[in-house]
């Protein structure tokens, strides 16, 4: 057998032992080396497109939470991505209402990765490892843009910028920042660390001084300093990203490409989607206890992070089925939770008195002849 190291025969190199686990771990992929969920932006759970966005925390591709704060946004998980890298989707954003981000207003895409995926990265001690992270990007406005990393654990930053050269291409970029020596990040299920790309900065993030890939205390004015780009000053403005990955080492690796049932499981630890497979789709059993209300059993697809949130679409989207009564329906009026965990929730169900039904019985609760109808569960970052 002869193993090939950065263009040398290495069936000497076995024998003599010169080939160490750094160098086999730089070349080959060994367990999970990204710390990016959904980085190639295959799972959407949400949806595909967002149109109309003037505020708030918004999803398509599942992970990358779109920040606004200024202007006006379509936000898409789109098929246009760099030709020849395994790619088949992208997040693009697109301004559709210009806007002079002021203040503390800004415009940015942040992955949040949790604390304790990130206990190897040795935060806090004199073996704090360097990481790099890895991404491709296209864009019409070339220019400079800062990507900001933030530890909140003990409100650590710092930040590097990279350039956008050619309008309308594709380009990979990469950045290597420091391990962090002095703040820890905590083992647990909180926010570890965010890795943020600005795209619009009022002043109020852009008055200091640059960290420049060095850690230290988190300073409004320094966290954005090098962003020279304002995305949001025109409606002919866009930006796309895929092939994210950000690993430990000062050297950016080939991307790393799981299973898409692996990264689809990963994304559902944060957030899933009952429903919006058919027009009359059950999505949990239970029981009534009175002739208005239900309880409805959903178990989760995966363990989720924490206890979910509950949303969903509108409440006349929703029914209840009664298949021990012939014939007997009755349509939500309202819908919260009981009692949740983090690998089931007990959804309560209230419909208008039909005493008929009564307690007791067993029901479904089923889409009301809608393919719109959905009921979710975040446990976002």
């Amino acid at each position: 057998m002869t193993v090939t190291i950065d263009g040398t025969t290495g069936i000497d190199k076995v024998q003599d032992g010169s080939i160490v686990y750094a160098d086999l771990d730089s070349n080959i992929p060994l367990g999970t080396k990204n710390l990016i969920i959904n980085g190639d932006m295959r799972i959407a759970q949400r949806g595909t497109s967002l149109t109309g966005l003037t505020s708030g925390n918004n999803y398509t591709s599942d992970r990358f939470q779109f920040q606004v704060g200024a202007g006006t946004w379509s936000q898409t998980t789109d098929t246009n991505v760099p030709t020849g890298q395994g790619f088949v989707n992208s997040l693009k954003i697109n301004c559709t209402a210009s806007a002079t981000p002021t203040g503390a207003q800004q415009v940015n895409i942040s992955h949040i990765i949790e604390a304790q995926n990130l206990q190897h990265l040795k935060y806090g001690t004199s073996n704090a490892e360097s990481i790099t992270l890895s991404f491709w990007v296209k864009s019409n406005k070339t220019g400079t843009y800062a990507i900001w990393f933030y530890q909140s654990d003990d409100a650590r930053q710092t930040n590097k910028t990279y350039t956008i050269d050619t309008a309308d291409t594709w380009e990979k970029k990469t950045i290597t920042i420091s391990g962090d020596t002095v703040g820890i990040i905590d083992n647990d299920n909180g926010a570890g660390l965010y890795v943020r790309w600005v795209l619009a900065s009022g002043p109020d993030f852009t008055s200091g001084t640059s960290p420049n890939g060095t850690w230290e205390a988190y300073t409004t004015a320094n966290a954005y300093v090098g962003q020279a780009v304002n995305l949001a000053d025109s409606t002919s403005n866009y930006i796309n990203i895929t092939g994210v990955q950000l690993e430990i080492g000062d050297t950016a690796t080939p991307f790393e490409n799981r299973m898409y049932s692996q990264e689809l499981a990963m994304c559902q630890r944060y957030f899933q989607s009952f429903g919006g497979n058919n027009v009359a789709e059950t999505v949990g059993q239970g029981t009534s206890f009175s002739t208005t209300n239900t309880y409805v059993l959903i178990h989760l697809l995966q363990t989720m992070r924490s206890v979910p949130s509950l949303g969903y679409s509108a409440v006349g989207d929703w029914r209840l089925h009664y298949p021990g009564v012939i014939g007997q329906e009755a349509t939500v009026m309202a819908i919260s939770t009981n009692d949740s965990n983090n690998t089931k929730v007990i959804v309560n169900t209230t419909t208008a008195t039909n005493a008929s039904m009564g307690g007791g019985k067993c029901i479904q609760l089923t889409a009301d002849s809608t393919i719109s109808a959905r009921l979710t569960f975040s446990a976002e970052l």
